[in-house]
């Protein structure tokens, strides 16, 4: 898939509406990504307009379905990277709802940036004003990887919730990233007169046919790291760890060869905010548990399945 393909896809994508099934661009666009499941399910694609972004939501509804969920991705990645969880969620009969955040994706915005993590909350709002409007089964489950995890920690602790909500995951959510205070040292350090910095990919998976896809062969992958996302981070780090606690009990999975996210700081930082956190440690697992290895995925979809009533 070129660049150009992919630059007049983006400029042409509809608005969302209901009854609006994927073109033949939207499919080539799922095929590549290997999310297209149109076979199985109705398949939409288009744009919602929040706070000022274009954001770029995906739905997929089965014949009959028995709850939704919502997917919501990390850093760097983009609803496309998902199809395993999507095939996955509809195999359990589920209806499922994805989107790219502000600047990822299709999603308009700077890439991979951000001034304020409560936008974020903005375009979720939108996200869920759009569950309502297509009218997706209850319980709507929802479920976020690392930074994705992150936003779904603040609504948990701040709110609203809908009163659909199901259960919430949380893969290898993001409170601090690893090496934090150096990272807060860096951001002194560049004393603003540095805007992004050139983006370091890592092995965060054990997959190396998905490590190898992100870094050749996804156009829709940023480059850079920009430097008012880290700000933005720093600035919103404090409103989670000074959260009162509340009773929800969120379910959590987590790589104990994460060298991404700072896991054993923030697994007790969750513990202290959640009313007993259901857990499951992957010893082998690295950050990106969306992409992992076969098995490793294998492993905590067999846990997560009877938890949501499979």
């Amino acid at each position: 898939m070129d660049q150009a393909f992919l630059t007049s896809f983006v400029d042409q994508l509809p608005g969302l509406e209901p009854g609006r099934a994927v073109d033949a661009a939207a499919r080539r666009y799922a095929g590549y990504y290997g999310i297209d499941f149109s076979e199985r399910s109705t398949q939409h694609l288009g744009r919602i307009e929040v706070d000022g972004f274009s954001v770029a939501v995906q739905i997929w509804k089965p014949p009959v379905a028995r709850g939704t969920l919502l997917i919501l991705h990390g850093y760097y990645d983009h609803m496309g990277l998902y199809r395993h969880l999507i095939e996955w969620a509809l195999q359990q009969q589920f209806a499922v709802l994805a989107f790219d955040l502000p600047g990822h994706g299709l999603s308009s915005g700077e890439r991979a940036s951000i001034d304020c993590f409560l936008r974020y909350q903005k375009v979720l709002d939108g996200v869920l004003e759009q569950a309502v409007l297509w009218e997706l089964p209850a319980p709507w489950h929802m479920l976020g990887q690392s930074t994705g995890g992150a936003i779904l920690i603040d609504r948990l602790l701040h709110g609203p919730l809908p009163q659909e909500l199901g259960e919430t995951i949380l893969m290898a959510p993001l409170v601090r990233p690893r090496q934090w205070g150096f990272s807060q040292m860096g951001l002194r350090l560049l004393g603003g007169f540095v805007q992004q910095l050139g983006r370091k990919f890592t092995d965060n998976s054990s997959d190396q046919a998905f490590l190898d896809f992100i870094r050749t062969h996804d156009p829709l992958q940023p480059q850079v790291l920009p430097v008012a996302w880290v700000q933005a981070l720093e600035q919103w780090i404090p409103r989670i760890e000074s959260a009162s606690s509340v009773a929800h009990r969120p379910l959590i999975i987590q790589g104990q060869d994460d060298g991404t996210v700072d896991w054993q700081h923030n697994i007790k930082v969750l513990e202290s905010k959640f009313a007993a956190p259901d857990m499951l440690y992957l010893p082998k697992a690295r950050h990106h548990l969306a992409n992992e290895h076969q098995q490793l995925r294998e492993q905590y979809l067999e846990w997560l399945t009877p938890r949501l009533g499979g």
